[in-house]
């Protein structure tokens, strides 16, 4: 009490928490433990039915979604959650690639994610200017349907323990380019509506690329590095520490500059994974992955509607964006990455069809506008939705066949010899992914 007098503070002096308050903590922590309970409660269920893990989060979060059972409404800490799950996913994603390997199918890479980038634009366009939108609007569906979510395919990737990979690598490759490209395009875009294209869009796109770049360089840079270095400092007894602060940095950084935050993440993985401490931090984020992780997909399944489906006029437009979506995609994947075999390219092409919030940000974007009519903002948020849940159906399908096919031209020995051992367990356990369920791995 002393010392509370010192401060001018007496014990009858200090705030108390409000009932208020309480309750509204409890009823935040109930929100978060119906959600994550109802993401793994749809995972078991999809891998007892030998389904993609991640389809289940989806659907647990569907179901006890306002949509639905209206168990839980995802507020601004789930959206919170959702995002450092995420966020933690990419950083595990990288901390399984290499950066000379990833460098190596950087052309393959770059041809995936322009074509599968323009492709969707295309497709788009074409479908909104058919039901009558103006110019300004039908971009708006077009590049709504442009960016690549890799949170989805990433999951299904380190499911089946094939990273490692060369269709694995082109994707997140092109994944990274991908990113970049739809910012610029959504700055092209959005300058043209509202009569602006000036110098601040290139100036974006060119700190978008610079991050990138230099992050890769920071990799190079780092490899080698003893373990001792993460554990220096007296707080960190473990080198998750640093590697998280990391983590968090670029990810900030990569938001600030208009880049998905989980773009940020990935990089810092790739730097990290160069060092000594790799597999240590393998193993001590798969621990953090799969309590956080399951929140992004609980509360994207939770944002599904199928009440607008009820609409004939959006529904058959949602359906048409849908498909328009996945068949260019696919295309686009298929087209630009066939020098690695027919199934690993089309495999690439189904990696790249899941959209995600980029899709959603830019339907907000044409609907606060004004470009979008209700009806057209439901009709592509539907659609967006749908490309997320049909991708790791198509990639369950389309990996064990590429894995049989890589194997069969010896694909699989291409690699550092380091990473053989590494190598020999992906192939393994991807090529019996049908016949056993796959541990979670990111």
């Amino acid at each position: 009490m002393s010392l509370l007098a010192g401060l001018g503070l007496s014990g009858q002096s200090l705030p108390a928490v409000p009932a208020a308050t309480e309750g509204a903590t409890l009823g935040v922590l109930g929100g978060l433990l119906v959600l994550l309970v109802g993401a793994k409660l749809g995972e078991e269920l999809a891998r007892r039915l030998g389904q993609p893990a991640v389809v289940g989060e989806l659907f647990g979060g569907f179901l006890v979604g306002p949509h639905a059972l209206a168990l839980v409404t995802p507020g601004e800490t789930a959206s919170v959650l959702a995002e450092v799950g995420v966020v933690i996913l990419l950083f595990a994603v990288g901390l399984e690639v290499r950066l000379d390997d990833l460098l190596a199918v950087g052309r393959t890479a770059v041809a995936v994610a322009v074509v599968a980038m323009v492709l969707p634009i295309a497709g788009g366009a074409v479908v909104g200017l058919a039901i009558g939108e103006p110019a300004g609007a039908a971009a708006f569906v077009g590049l709504a349907l442009a960016a690549t979510s890799i949170g989805i395919t990433s999951r299904v990737l380190a499911d089946l323990r094939v990273l490692n990979r060369a269709f694995s690598r082109v994707i997140l490759g092109a994944a990274v380019i991908d990113d970049v490209l739809a910012l610029i395009a959504i700055g092209l875009v959005v300058g043209a509506v509202q009569g602006d294209t000036g110098a601040s869009t290139l100036f974006v796109a060119l700190a978008a690329v610079g991050l990138v770049l230099l992050g890769f360089a920071a990799a190079r840079r780092a490899r080698g590095l003893r373990r001792e270095v993460f554990t220096w400092p007296l707080f960190a007894e473990t080198p998750l520490v640093p590697a998280f602060i990391l983590m968090l940095t670029l990810a900030i950084i990569a938001g600030s500059i208009g880049l998905a935050a989980i773009i940020g993440a990935f990089v810092a993985g790739l730097i990290v994974a160069e060092t000594e401490a790799r597999e240590e931090l393998e193993e001590e984020i798969r621990p953090l992955s799969q309590i956080f992780t399951p929140f992004f997909f609980a509360v994207t399944g939770s944002q599904v509607d199928l009440a607008a489906l009820l609409d004939p006029t959006v529904a058959a437009l949602a359906l048409t964006l849908a498909l328009v979506g996945i068949a260019t995609k696919a295309a686009g994947g298929f087209l630009a990455a066939g020098r690695l075999g027919r199934w690993s390219a089309a495999t690439v092409g189904f990696g790249m069809i899941p959209r995600g919030e980029v899709g959603i940000v830019v339907a907000n974007l044409g609907l606060g506008s004004g470009l979008f009519s209700r009806e057209v903002f439901a009709a592509v948020v539907v659609a967006v939705v749908l490309t997320t849940v049909v991708a790791p159906y198509l990639l369950a399908w389309s990996i064990p066949r590429a894995v049989g096919e890589g194997t069969g031209r010896g694909s699989g020995r291409r690699r550092t010899p380091s990473r053989a051992a590494d190598v020999g367990s992906a192939e393994g356990s991807a090529g019996s992914a049908a016949e056993e369920r796959p541990r979670v791995e990111a």
